[in-house]
């Protein structure tokens, strides 16, 4: 008895597949990765924020200024 023989393009297809897949599953690896890192970092600098000092509070009362007088008033009027 004689084996079927297959396609001569049928084992590269079957490769291309399985690499595109693997290539595939690369990139979501590194996607994540990259995400979870960038997500420590992000946490580790909110955490680390300065110590601050005591706080301080100023009060100061602001009195209102006199005007001097208008020298001239102006009146403008407008027609159409």
């Amino acid at each position: 008895m004689t084996s079927p023989r297959r396609a001569p393009g049928r084992r590269a297809r079957t490769r291309r597949r399985r690499a595109g897949r693997v290539a595939g599953w690369i990139a979501r690896a590194v996607v994540v990765a990259v995400a979870f890192v960038v997500g420590v970092a992000l946490g580790q600098a909110l955490s680390d924020d300065p110590e601050s000092g005591p706080d301080r509070t100023y009060l100061r009362t602001v009195k209102p200024g006199v005007l001097p007088p208008a020298p001239e008033t102006v009146t403008v009027t407008v027609t159409r």
